[in-house]
């Protein structure tokens, strides 16, 4: 990999990262409903987008079904849970999105696990059950419930993208707006209530996370990636994207002064290796599976 590359690749880990940790701060610290920021953000999205939107990818109803479940289903779910939960617990226990993709693709895909991924799938499992362990047994919040349900609708859109042919990057994030839309609108109107109140006192600050998030990571990071796996093995990009989730526990200590101990420590260790066995055992679908695991 050129230096150039690496250098875009790092930074789009870095992008991902801050997105998460800047998200965990508009809806946990600023109060702004998680459902209305990620219309905001979608909204903005689908507008830059446009142009790409026709022709329609084929089937419909399935990229239809991909662009909820890894646009609005998944960013609804974790947006709510970063309300309670912290960037750096998130960061781990999303991770078992890629063991929940995988045993997807052997019931809908009919792939087979072989050990090595079977001891992938064990040690990420193993690593998100470390981080949500207390003496006095399993804890997982009400908060790190919905990420690991945000990483579920991730691996159910990542499964059904498989089945597709090879999407244009700007063409599937317009359809990702454009599906998410209605859906995130009309689930704040029902169901939040005082959106334009707490946007308006968080002030320009959230305008810029918003577009940061719309345009940085969504439209420019996603981008930019998606052009690395069309030129770089999934095995060489694999083992760096991990940079994001270490990233995001660094950040997230620094900006929103997440507690991060021992048993943090190991949980981590055991998610990501077991996260690095699986993308190494991955064909060059894995990558493209990063891009919708990771980012924030």
């Amino acid at each position: 990999m050129s230096l150039r590359d690496f250098a875009i690749l790092v930074g789009v880990c870095l992008v991902w990262a801050l997105s998460n940790v800047l998200s965990k701060v508009v809806v946990g610290e600023w109060g702004v409903p998680p459902l209305a920021f990620a219309a905001m953000r979608f909204l903005i999205v689908a507008a830059v987008t446009l142009p790409w939107l026709l022709p329609a990818p084929r089937p419909l109803w399935r990229i239809a079904m991909v662009g909820m479940l890894m646009g609005g289903g998944n960013f609804a779910l974790l947006f709510v849970g970063l309300q309670t939960a912290s960037p750096s617990a998130a960061a781990i226990v999303v991770q078992v999105g890629v063991p929940i993709t995988t045993l997807l693709s052997v019931l809908m895909l009919g792939e087979r696990i072989a050990w090595r991924r079977g001891l992938g799938i064990t040690l990420t499992l193993a690593g998100a059950l470390v981080v949500i362990w207390n003496p006095q047994g399993l804890s997982l919040s009400r908060g790190l419930w919905f990420v690991a349900g945000a990483a579920a609708a991730g691996s159910l859109g990542a499964v059904l993208m498989k089945q597709m042919d090879d999407l244009n990057p700007l063409r599937f994030q317009a359809w990702v707006g454009f599906t998410s839309l209605l859906p995130l609108t009309l689930g704040s109107w029902l169901l939040e209530t005082r959106q334009w109140e707490r946007a308006a006192a968080a002030g320009w600050p959230f305008v810029a996370i918003v577009l940061f998030t719309a345009l940085v990571v969504s439209v420019i990071a996603h981008t930019a990636y998606y052009r690395l796996i069309q030129k770089y093995e999934a095995n060489m990009l694999a083992p760096l994207t991990l940079l994001a989730p270490l990233a995001t526990i660094a950040l997230g200590v620094l900006i929103t002064g997440d507690h991060f101990d021992w048993r943090m420590a190991i949980g981590t260790v055991l998610a990501l290796c077991g996260v690095l066995i699986v993308a190494l055992r991955t064909r060059q679908v894995g990558a493209v599976l990063n891009l919708f695991r990771e980012r924030g």
